[in-house]
């Protein structure tokens, strides 16, 4: 017959076993922490003032007035009216909605706006410049960034197309309209006779 060997078990002693549960909960924590910074962060798009309307979809260009700050609050960028006449576009810089255009933070914070609409929108350093910020720019590398817009309108591509024409075909006429055939003379033309 076989023998059995037994071996005396000693009792736990008194809270040993709390800090047992308490140092699991600890490691969990701290494995979630770990796992929780390892996520790539997303963009933030927080509505200050409500749009209207649809949002722009791929190809559009939307006017928009902004500051480009990073996280201690220095500004970096800031939106000027472009000198153009007022009337063929509306006012703000217009951005197209295509890669390549912005980066891509700035890209995927527009595609979520509406006209009216004021935000903010919070870039993280993986879809801004990284570690590559451009050469001379006020921007650390691996800096997020944190951009106040007001969007004034959007319009489509062959929309802005158009009017993009007829801008250009205005300054032609303007430009051939000063000095030349038919036009005033320019100063040191000679005189009408």
């Amino acid at each position: 017959m076989t023998e059995v060997t037994r071996v005396p078990i000693k009792p736990v002693a008194k809270g040993s076993l709390t800090k047992l549960w308490l140092g699991i909960i600890v490691a969990i924590a701290i494995g979630a922490g770990i796992a929780w910074a390892a996520i790539p962060k997303g963009v933030s798009l927080e509505t200050l003032v409500e749009g209207t309307g649809p949002t722009p979809s791929e190809g559009d260009v939307v006017f928009i007035n902004y500051v480009g700050k990073l996280t201690d609050g220095t500004v970096f960028d800031e939106s000027q009216d472009p000198p153009i006449p007022p009337g063929i576009f509306p006012k703000g810089n217009p951005f197209p909605i295509q890669e390549g255009a912005a980066i891509d933070g700035f890209l995927e914070g527009l595609r979520q706006v509406q006209k009216g609409g004021k935000y903010v929108l919070e870039i993280p350093a993986e879809k801004a410049y990284g570690a590559n910020p451009p050469e001379g720019a006020p921007i650390p590398p691996n800096a997020d960034l944190i951009f106040e817009i007001e969007v004034t309108e959007f319009m489509a591509e062959q929309d802005f197309q158009t009017r993009l024409g007829a801008l250009q075909q205005m300054m032609q006429q303007q430009q051939g309209g000063e000095g030349g055939p038919g036009g005033p003379a320019g100063p040191g033309a000679p005189p009408a006779q």
